[in-house]
């Protein structure tokens, strides 16, 4: 990687960390603003183009951005969610698929079917990136959030598995139905296999390593490697990813692991941040080979993206409706957990949350430049072209426009049920430290007076997490104490900050030990946390 490369890397990097700050300020999805930052820089003469090879952008930007998006959801979830987004994510991806590969194969001259339908499939999956990172901020209804994530973390395996069949049918003039719905099947089932397996010994290496900066830096591996030995065996590497993903927040959480989660939490937060700015700021960085396509027949590309925009954006729509409606048919009582849409506003700001991003990109770039006979890829530019008309015109105009779509139709998230669900785990997290306080009473003697005290600190383990479980004398009682404890928690913290300046102090002295310092100041720094 040149120098050039690499300033302008930092300068995606310096615009992923300011694009959050100003997007909330601007009310404005941090991911479009970088997109916009990436057409900037594009446009700039001084500015290097992208020198990525289109098969690495996929192995290097979606597996952390997966394993990110997962982390937020649970296996369980999912299963609660199944039917809904199925339709979305497998079902909805197919008829996008063949609605935008008729319309391409009968408007653009010489488009042969596999081309068209490698285009349709590279075309039809909503980016999950972008769908969490825009409907997560808007404070939407959980439900929709929750389908929403299950349609983007799901659809790209359905895609990626169809493009490949169309680009290899393209590629030898060859195509076989049965042999690409069985290519379909053992992708799926070696993805699960190896998915499964790495959650696993993943899982056995944490408990080996111990310390959490170890277990962290595991996690940063594990979806690299999830993908690549997915792919090497010709299996899924998003569903492999996917798989490992929801095995680990499933099985390999330790309740009394307070620093490993503390800090897989920020780091991961760290990371979801700047591969998601880097990412969405390649896709307009990557506007220069649209450019270079479209010299000498701007109208006829711009015309012919137009129509597959609109065919994405109203087959989506069309789909929905219905799905929507036999979804709410289907549910039952004892669909427990199952988030539906409950109103056909919550419909609409579903539809209009559809846009695509990174891995159209990367796909359409992927594209191989001659076919198996030594002639050019049929129609490769002017895919290309497409799918960038449809990422920029779906992820900006949709992007932008969605805040004031949720404000207009006044889609918001049900506080009051969050509410209730916040005090019925506080109602349990309480009473099971009752439960444990009285085992450990049956174990040791305690004297009537700890043991009154620490009654009352089990209770308010709930009260803090949500003071309405309390009535209104004990409420007050608990504000008090909480007053106190709060002011008795900055003084300490005043205390604690000394020590730590005198520590620092330390460092810099004649015959201090660094690590000796440094391994002090973890100490306070931990005790901070407390």
């Amino acid at each position: 990687m040149t120098v050039d490369q690499l300033a302008l890397l930092f300068a995606l990097l310096l615009g992923a960390l300011v694009s959050v700050p100003v997007g909330e300020r601007l009310r404005l999805p941090a991911p479009v603003l970088m997109t916009v930052f990436g057409i900037v820089l594009a446009l700039l003469e001084f500015v290097p183009n992208v020198d990525v090879p289109p098969e690495l952008i996929l192995p290097l930007l979606l597996p952390p951005l997966l394993y990110a998006a997962v982390r937020r959801t649970s296996w369980r979830q999912f299963a609660a969610n199944v039917r809904p987004i199925l339709l979305l994510a497998v079902a909805l991806v197919f008829v996008t698929t063949f609605c935008v590969a008729a319309v391409a194969h009968a408007i653009v001259p010489g488009l042969p079917l596999a081309a068209a339908v490698a285009l349709g499939a590279l075309v039809a999956p909503p980016d999950p990136v972008a769908a969490t990172a825009v409907a997560g901020r808007l404070g939407l209804p959980r439900r929709l959030v929750s389908i929403l994530e299950g349609e983007g973390l799901f659809n790209d395996v359905t895609a990626i598995v169809l493009y490949h069949v169309a680009v290899a049918a393209a590629v030898s003039g060859s195509f076989s139905p049965w042999a690409a719905g069985l290519d379909l099947v053992l992708s799926a089932v070696v993805a699960v296999v190896v998915g499964l397996a790495l959650g696993w010994a993943t899982n056995k290496a944490m408990d080996l390593l111990g310390d959490p900066t170890l277990q962290v830096a595991l996690t940063l591996l594990v979806p690299f490697a999830a993908y690549v030995l997915a792919e090497e065996l010709h299996g899924s590497g998003v569903l492999g990813v996917l798989v490992t993903a929801l095995f680990l927040v499933e099985y390999a959480t330790d309740a009394d692991d307070v620093m490993a989660r503390l800090a897989g939490h920020t780091f991961w937060d760290i990371v979801d941040t700047l591969v998601t700015g880097v990412a969405f700021g390649l896709v307009g960085l990557e506007l220069h080979n649209a450019v270079n396509t479209a010299a000498g027949h701007w109208g006829e590309l711009l015309s012919w993206s137009g129509v597959v925009v609109g065919v994405v954006v109203l087959v989506r729509l069309a789909w929905l409706l219905p799905a929507t409606w036999l979804t709410k048919r289907l549910h039952t009582a004892r669909d427990v957990g199952e988030e539906i849409p409950l109103s056909w506003r919550e419909t609409v700001v579903m539809w209009w949350s559809g846009m695509r991003g990174v891995a159209s990109v990367a796909l359409a770039l992927a594209i191989p430049l001659e076919t198996d006979s030594g002639a050019g890829f049929p129609a490769r530019g002017e895919i290309v072209f497409m799918a960038f008309g449809v990422v920029l015109g779906t992820l900006l105009v949709q992007g932008l426009t969605l805040p004031w779509l949720v404000g207009r139709l006044g889609v918001r998230g049900d506080t009051g049920r969050e509410k209730e669900l916040e005090r019925r785990l506080a109602v349990r997290a309480a009473k099971a430290a009752k439960r444990r306080l009285r085992e450990i009473e049956d174990v040791e003697e305690l004297p009537e007076e700890l043991s009154e005290q620490l009654m009352r600190r089990a209770f308010d383990v709930g009260v803090r997490i949500s003071p309405d479980i309390a009535d209104d004398e004990r409420r007050e009682a608990v504000r008090q104490r909480a007053r106190r404890l709060k002011r008795i928690r900055r003084i300490e913290q005043e205390m604690l900050s000394a020590a730590r300046h005198e520590v620092l102090t330390a460092r810099s002295e004649p015959g201090a030990d660094p690590e000796v310092v440094d391994r002090v100041l973890r100490h306070l720094d931990v005790r901070s946390l407390r």
